[in-house]
């Protein structure tokens, strides 16, 4: 009787670990998605209902697991606090009872600002924000459990993201209006440099990681577009679509202002210092170990805008 084929376990169906499914999908892999309802609709996968910040659920749900995908991410930032230490230790039970190995999907936050220095996985984390210095705690406990010998741990690290399903990414903004032909929305200063990543490559670049033993124990940054200003991207964007398009800067006065009836955008003023300097993810280290993944951006945007078209409602 021929063995049965490994479970890929993916964790978070927002459009990262709808990524990393479909990609897996591609390649022929046996793939189980969970999310709260089991509710994922995702051609060629089997859907599964948990919450894994439970430790019984998480174990039953990752049962017979070979590489676990971590893409839950709250998109609230006032509950992070709460809810990510014990999504941790929900994801850290279920993958060392499987004796899976496990594919963490990171941010940017823990190096805090670096006026302008390109980030480098090496870069120490000196995060003055709440949010970046709570990032800064929960990678430092993934790295533990994997020196300790618990769990394979890789952790992949991407910029703020652009791609199909990017409903909650920060450039919805900006594709989701231009396809309306609605100016863009931007916070912070357009003519800065901002690295920004697409999602497919998100997902080749975790099942890479999960499947190279060499990646194991160490944090890689997945393979970007070319960097450009925000106000250049936008032009790309405005290029594809054949017209132009107006920006909308939202200044931290109107953030503050949003902010006394939005728990998010109130927690989201300590990170506009990321669109206020340059900022620049350096992704050499992944491109000299596994090649160079990125999708250029002539494609990459095209790409974007005909999925937004396609889900104009």
């Amino acid at each position: 009787m021929a063995a049965e084929q490994p479970l890929h376990v993916v964790l978070g169906t927002g459009a990262i670990g709808i990524a990393v499914a479909e990609a897996l999908v591609q390649r022929g892999e046996r793939v189980r998605v969970v999310n709260r309802r089991g509710n994922a609709a995702i051609p060629g996968i089997e859907p599964a209902a948990a919450d894994v910040s439970d430790p019984g659920q998480a174990r039953e749900v990752m049962a017979d697991a070979s590489v676990i995908y971590n893409c839950t991410n709250p998109s609230a930032y006032h509950i992070w606090p709460d809810v990510l230490p014990q999504l941790q230790a929900g994801i850290l039970a279920g993958a060392e009872a499987a004796g899976a190995r496990l594919v963490v999907m990171d941010n940017l936050y823990m190096y805090g600002a670096t006026h302008g220095t390109p980030m480098t996985e090496d870069m120490p984390y000196a995060a003055t924000t709440k949010k970046g210095r709570l990032r800064a705690e929960i990678a430092e406990k993934w790295m533990a459990a994997h020196r300790a010998g618990r769990v394979p741990v890789v952790i992949a690290r991407a910029s703020d993201y652009f791609g199909p399903n990017g409903r909650a990414a920060m450039l919805d903004a900006v594709f989701g209006r231009a396809v309306r032909g609605k100016s863009a929305q931007v916070i912070g200063d357009p003519d800065m440099p901002h690295t920004y990543t697409y999602v497919p490559d998100i997902g080749k670049a975790l099942v890479i990681l999960g499947e190279r033993d060499e990646a194991l124990g160490e944090v890689w940054h997945v393979p970007s577009p070319e960097t450009l200003t925000t106000r250049a991207f936008i032009e790309r964007i405005a290029d594809a679509l054949g017209r132009p398009i107006k920006i909308q800067v939202a200044s931290t006065w109107l953030l503050r202002v949003m902010g006394l009836f939005q728990p998010t955008m109130r927690e989201l003023i300590e990170m506009v210092y990321e669109f206020n300097e340059p900022f620049i993810v350096d992704d050499s280290k992944f491109k000299a170990a596994f090649g160079d993944i990125a999708t250029p951006l002539d494609v990459a945007i095209p790409d974007t805008l005909a999925w937004y078209q396609q889900h104009m409602d």
